[in-house]
């Protein structure tokens, strides 16, 4: 874990998404942060440990679901799934499958294995995985305001994690997309799914991968900015939203709450979803797992973990 020493930035843009808006003054208190996002060999240790079963591996309450197919209760998850030609970009179920057998083992799935992948960052864990692995880790999920902080690197109201020019001198500085999504990858930075972490340089905190590769879970309910903070006055600390103010209303009869995730992944690219910026944020349903969403820990207290401490650069 690195220290990231807190201080007041600039949250939020007003220039790129709506979601992002209004930028506004937050200061935060100091904190550990995990260097890296959490690997599969780090899941898989905390599992072996705990016999934990992931949501993703078990069968989904039908109570849950009411109207649901009997198939799509099968222990599922969600996975990219390349299209051979150019299609529909408002339709995003054109790249997206729900695919029975796919989970943090098998993340491509049910005949891949992680296998070969150990130093890539786990992906297929919901809210409720997450949140068991920090506790048995004796650690927290970050606010969005603490990851949005770390991940700025002492860059305040830069567009990237890095600077103003997402490849300074032809640079790749992570693993996002290029080419035309979500059919044609040219793979310019030498990854077409998750790279190992620590793969890109870090930012000024020495974080890694605080943009691209993949999402990462935060501990604040989803909600507007609008209605977090005005923009003229500066908050202190600030944990985002409610329960209920984040539901997603999917039909009358289900409601499921949803999360703040920042960071953007290896899927995001400049001609749909330019999201590997510090300040872009997604709304994910807590009982939805994914192949391009992870996490990493923050510890407020003293830690047991190798630490640095690093001022920014």
């Amino acid at each position: 874990m690195v220290w990231i020493p807190g201080g007041q930035f600039m949250m939020g843009s007003d220039s790129a998404y709506q979601e992002e808006a209004p930028a506004h003054r937050v200061r935060v208190d100091g904190f550990w942060m995990d260097r890296c996002t959490v690997t599969n060999t780090e899941f898989e240790r905390f599992v072996a440990d705990t016999g934990y079963v992931s949501l993703a591996e078990k069968p989904a309450n039908a109570a849950d679901y009411p109207g649901a197919k009997p198939e799509m209760l099968a222990p599922s998850s969600i996975i990219f799934k390349k299209p051979s030609r150019p299609v529909d970009m408002r339709n995003h179920y054109n790249w997206w499958v729900y695919v029975a057998g796919a989970n943090w083992r098998h993340p491509r799935g049910p005949a891949s294995t992680i296998h070969k992948l150990g130093d890539h960052p786990v992906v297929h864990v919901a809210f409720e995985d997450v949140e068991a692995y920090a506790r048995w880790a004796g650690k927290e999920l970050p606010t969005e305001a603490e990851w949005e902080f770390a991940a700025r690197g002492g860059l305040d109201s830069a567009e990237y994690v890095w600077g103003d020019e997402l490849t300074p001198g032809g640079r790749h500085m992570a693993n996002v997309w290029q080419g035309d999504f979500p059919y044609r990858n040219s793979m310019e930075d030498g990854f077409e799914y998750t790279a190992p972490v620590g793969s890109f340089p870090p930012n000024g905190y020495g974080l890694y991968d605080m943009a691209g590769n993949v999402w990462q879970w935060t501990a604040d309910w989803y909600q507007e900015h609008d209605r977090i903070d005005s923009p003229c006055c500066m908050a202190a600390n600030p944990r985002g939203g409610t329960r209920e103010a984040s539901y997603d209303l999917l039909t009358p009869d289900i409601q499921i709450p949803r999360m703040v995730t920042k960071g953007g992944s290896h899927l995001c690219a400049p001609n749909y979803c330019r999201r590997y910026r510090p300040a872009a944020r997604m709304a994910q349903p807590v009982d939805t797992s994914i192949s391009h969403l992870g996490f990493r820990c923050i510890a407020r207290g003293p830690v047991a973990a190798p630490i640095t401490i690093l001022t920014a650069k």
